[in-house]
């Protein structure tokens, strides 16, 4: 059928074309005699879907707005747009839409081309290359000697286009699915960087974390961490960093954006807190480990000392040679005569961990053990005091400070008040009450106390030996000062010992006074009524005295001796006290009632060496019978007990350091010996 040339302007018909998935609908051009104003109308108010670009159909977009009649184009010269002529063909529209098919391509290619979304106009005027729409059209055309026309050709030709007769294409072609490009905005390189950065640091916004995006009233957006900063360092007088505008911390409103270009942070916050828990968890292990390598330090440290102290012990005793091990600690047994009561040893207790201890006292009404030593923790509470060790379970229990130096003397009165009276180089001389662990009275001396003594027959009188050799006499109920000085007889040396004796009814020395014993000799101050004293020069050796220590229910007294040039030993010499019935000559003239003096009875030696001020004791056997003397011998490191009645050595004591204090105690019915070291208060039970 041949096609008629058309000189009216083709009507547009809308016509969907097969199922794509809900395509959309396709205008075909069509004469304007097959169409029918109605049909035209309505196409033309009608608002066609979104297409693909890549279909290129609508080729005469209304210059309007959308869903206005599209007007015709004028006839003549003087048109805008050139009248598309077209060759009526008897092709069904199925054909056009194959047509449209295969033109799809030629018009993919000029939108790529252009870079636009827009349609593509069918003006003759525009440059296409119809290059892939020919070639396409060529290669669907029909076989050799087929009765169809020739394929379909565009001739422009004087604004004119030809448009032949359609060849189906094979079954095997299918319409290429190409994705809808939907027209966007796409802005530059620079107006994208402007939007995304903060403008205070120019840094990208965050999603989360310090730098997420925030707002002030005036609508200016920052970042978080940025704008606090800035609004925090103006002050009163705060205000944007664009506008100018007042604002203050409290304008400042995060934003929750729907589509916010931030830079997705979230990992990177959680590797941050993650860090931050390892630090903390590393922080707290090194703590931990300082710790653990402190008390490791500690405990070496004691695990030395303990080693050392064993290895001491283990030394002397292979010296004494009569130790043995028990399996319930350290149990040393010393020497002991063949058959016989005797003494064992019963408990040891560290009392100084540094040293430092120097005398001891028993305290009867409390069943305890005071020994005096340097403070354990001289930084806290420094100066030195006693510590109470109970003859319960002979363990130590408690610590109570006293003097700011070294402690020379322990003493008890009769009334069992608990009150302790002590001697100290800090020119102090003290009343400590057990009970509350307090000191109740001080009285200064203005020269270092060596020793004190209670007053057995009235117990408000105290005494106190100075360095000078003086006695000074106080009344505890006058807290001022002393009452009266005892001047001494002879050479101005210290007296380290102090003893009362207290009067008795009849015997060889009925008599009670003062034993005052000095290292140039020893003096005794017969008390006759109140405050009145009459010296008595005791005949002792010129030199050489250490200690006198009295025995109050025999009236005999130990007198002990350092080793000199003619005694290379110490020598204990047990003496007895005398009073002469006639009037005798002394340093002051003659007095009445006799005078006191003593005479030897027994002497003990013990070692060749004798460095520290060592306090003996004398006192009656356990067995009955004779009296018992006890001494520290430096040479061995032991306390020697020796019998009284045949001067025959009894035991040897080992300990570990040199022996300072000897004190019996009867505790319960039994018989007990406590000798002090510099550290060490070992307990010896008579059995």
């Amino acid at each position: 059928m041949e096609a008629m040339d058309m000189d009216e302007e083709p009507v547009v018909v809308a016509v969907r074309g097969p199922d794509l998935g809900g395509g959309p609908r396709f205008h075909f051009p069509q004469s304007d005699s097959e169409s029918s104003p109605e049909l035209e109308t309505g196409l033309e108010e009608e608002e066609p879907p979104p297409i693909m670009s890549t279909w290129a159909f609508n080729q005469r977009s209304a210059p309007g707005q959308r869903g206005e009649p599209r007007p015709r184009a004028a006839r003549g010269p003087a048109a805008t747009q050139p009248r598309r002529r077209t060759r009526r063909g008897l092709a069904p529209p199925s054909r056009a839409f194959l047509d449209f098919l295969l033109r799809a391509p030629a018009a993919s290619e000029a939108l790529q081309g252009s870079g636009s979304s827009t349609d593509i106009s069918g003006s003759d005027t525009e440059e296409q290359a119809p290059g892939p729409s020919l070639g396409a059209s060529a290669a669907l055309g029909p076989p050799a000697g087929s009765t169809e026309p020739s394929a379909p050709t565009n001739e422009t030709a004087g604004g004119r286009v030809q448009l032949g007769p359609v060849v189906p294409p094979p079954a095997t072609v299918t319409p290429p699915c190409v994705p809808v490009a939907t027209p966007s905005f796409q802005p530059s390189q620079s107006e994208e960087g402007e939007g995304d950065t903060c403008p205070i640091c120019f840094e990208l916004w965050a999603a989360a974390g310090e730098h997420r995006l925030a707002t002030l009233r005036c609508g200016h957006l920052f970042g978080h961490a940025c704008i606090k900063r800035w609004l925090k360092g103006q002050g009163q007088a705060g205000k944007c960093p664009q506008c100018n505008k007042k604002a203050k911390r409290s304008d400042i409103v995060l934003l929750y954006a729907r589509k916010l270009r931030a830079v997705d942070n979230s990992e990177q916050e959680a590797m941050k807190k993650c860090l931050a828990e390892e630090q903390a968890l590393r922080r707290k292990a090194e703590l931990e480990s300082a710790q653990c390598r402190m008390q490791l330090q500690v405990v070496t440290e004691e695990c030395g000392k303990l080693r050392k102290q064993v290895q001491d012990i283990r030394t002397l005793m292979s010296q004494a040679g009569g130790a043995s091990w028990s399996t319930g600690g350290l149990s040393q047994r010393a020497e002991a005569p063949r058959g016989g009561s005797h003494y064992t040893f019963f408990k040891g207790v560290l009392v100084s961990q540094a040293g430092g201890c120097r005398v001891l006292a028993f305290c009867g009404p409390l069943g305890c053990l005071l020994a005096s030593q340097p403070s354990p923790q001289a930084t806290l509470v420094p100066g030195y005091g006693v510590k109470k060790i109970s003859t319960v379970n002979m363990k130590a229990s408690q610590y109570i400070p006293i003097h700011s130096k070294q402690i020379r003397g322990l003493a008890f009165n009769r009334r069992d008040d608990s009150l302790m009276l002590s001697a100290s180089l800090d020119n102090t001389l003290k009343i400590t009450s057990l009970l509350t662990n307090t000191v109740v009275q001080t009285y200064n001396a203005g020269k270092p106390v060596w020793s004190c003594c209670w007053s057995l027959d009235n117990s408000n009188y105290v005494y106190a030996g100075l360095l000078n050799g003086s006695v000074l006499v106080y009344d505890t109920r006058d807290t001022s000062t002393h009452v009266q000085e005892l001047l001494p007889l002879g050479a101005r040396s210290p007296v380290p010992s102090l003893s009362y004796i207290p009067r008795a009814g009849s015997g060889p020395f009925p008599c009670g006074g003062l034993l005052a014993g000095s290292l140039e000799g020893g003096y005794f101050w017969e008390q006759l009524e109140g405050t009145s004293y009459r010296p008595h020069q005791l005949p002792l050796e010129a030199a050489g005295c250490i200690d006198i220590q009295v025995e109050t229910a025999t009236r005999h007294c130990l007198v002990t001796y350092r080793p000199g040039r003619s005694n290379p030993s110490l020598r204990c010499v047990l003496m007895e006290l005398t009073r002469a019935p006639q009037l005798v000559p002394s340093l002051q003239g003659s007095l009445p009632g006799g005078a006191c003096s003593c005479s030897p009875v027994q002497t003990f030696n013990a070692g060749s060496s004798c460095k520290l001020l060592t306090r003996n004791a004398v006192f009656p056997s356990p067995a009955g019978g004779a009296m018992l003397v006890c001494a520290g011998d430096e040479a061995s490191n032991s306390t020697m007990v020796w019998d009284a009645g045949s001067g025959a050595l009894i035991q040897k004591l080992p300990a570990d350091l040199p022996v300072l204090d000897i004190c019996p105690l009867v505790v319960n019915g039994g018989h007990y010996l406590a000798s002090l070291t510099e550290k060490m208060l070992k307990v010896y039970k008579w059995e």
